[in-house]
């Protein structure tokens, strides 16, 4: 009987703002590696997950929406994306089922993708069968995709057919990286995202998207992880804003981020929390250096 080859490859997802690209990535891989809000713009890394298993190795990336740079900070969120649209070895082409038909296609044509494409509509349960059928002979006829599929990210419909035909385009190789590895980031990231996280979830308006967090101690011990943070924000008045009146916003930041970061490293975490004022720090080379944005 023949044995099954093994299949390896990079697979990366790309999309407009909050098609569910991170969600996607999220259930795919198992574990909570992305950070997720309605809002969009949430994601300003690529993050990659690896998938492991004794016939395939999958490497899944999940990149930034896709957006019309404003700030320096936006430029090299998009470099991402171009360095994703690079080494692909198949291009998932994420899109929300009440999207525009049209800008979707023109974005991905922008793309000139060579690799294999595999276009998935999100959020299928949106819709009823008519419309969602009459969607996917719209993408079809655009031209812009090999293959199409309609999932739930969120609700994990379809997510199990969606991995066989990923794994089945894989081209044939062995493993890029050991078993044991999960992602290529560090668990500082992890934490910086988790409390950027809380932060989309608490705070309206230009909060979210003027705020960086960078992690300043990380110290593990026997029973306690001890984590310092600074929160930066451009303006006095969004300091105010987080601090909250007589703390109250700070401190529930520092309690909600608290309990994620410990369900996601399995031990007691003392957090501390400041607040940094860096002005036009999205704009700024310097900063946006040493905040990881590289």
């Amino acid at each position: 009987m023949t044995q099954t080859a093994f299949r390896s490859g990079f697979v990366n997802i790309f999309g407009r703002p909050n098609a569910g690209k991170s969600t996607l990535l999220n259930a795919l891989v198992g574990e909570k590696l992305a950070i997720t809000s309605p809002k969009v713009q949430t994601t300003r890394h690529r993050i990659m997950g690896i998938l492991h298993t004794d016939k395939y190795q999958i490497i899944f990336s999940d990149t930034p929406g896709i957006i019309d740079p404003e700030y320096k900070l936006h430029q090299r969120m998009m470099s991402q994306v171009t360095t994703a649209l690079e080494d692909a070895d198949l291009a998932i082409l994420m899109v929300d089922a009440k999207d525009d038909v049209q800008k979707n296609v023109t974005l991905f044509q922008s793309l000139k993708l060579k690799t294999t494409r595999l276009l998935v509509i999100n959020k299928c349960d949106l819709v009823d069968k008519k419309a969602l059928a009459a969607l996917e002979e719209q993408y079809k006829a655009a031209g812009i995709t090999d293959h199409i599929l309609s999932i739930s990210a969120l609700k994990k419909i379809n997510t199990d057919t969606l991995l066989q035909t990923i794994t089945n385009l894989l081209p044939e190789a062995p493993p890029y990286y050991p078993e044991d590895m999960l992602t290529d980031k560090p668990m500082r990231f992890f934490v910086s995202e988790l409390i950027r996280e809380k932060i989309y979830d608490l705070f309206r308006d230009e909060i979210p998207y003027h705020t960086t967090v960078l992690i300043t101690e990380y110290k593990e011990k026997l029973t306690l992880t001890k984590i310092s943070a600074s929160i930066v924000v451009q303006r006095e008045s969004q300091k105010a804003i987080i601090l909250g009146n007589k703390g109250e916003m700070i401190k529930k930041l520092g309690s909600l981020s608290r309990q994620a970061i410990e369900a996601f490293i399995d031990q007691k975490v003392f957090l501390e929390l400041h607040i940094k004022v860096r002005p036009k720090w999205r704009d700024n080379e310097t900063f946006l250096r040493e905040y990881g944005y590289q």
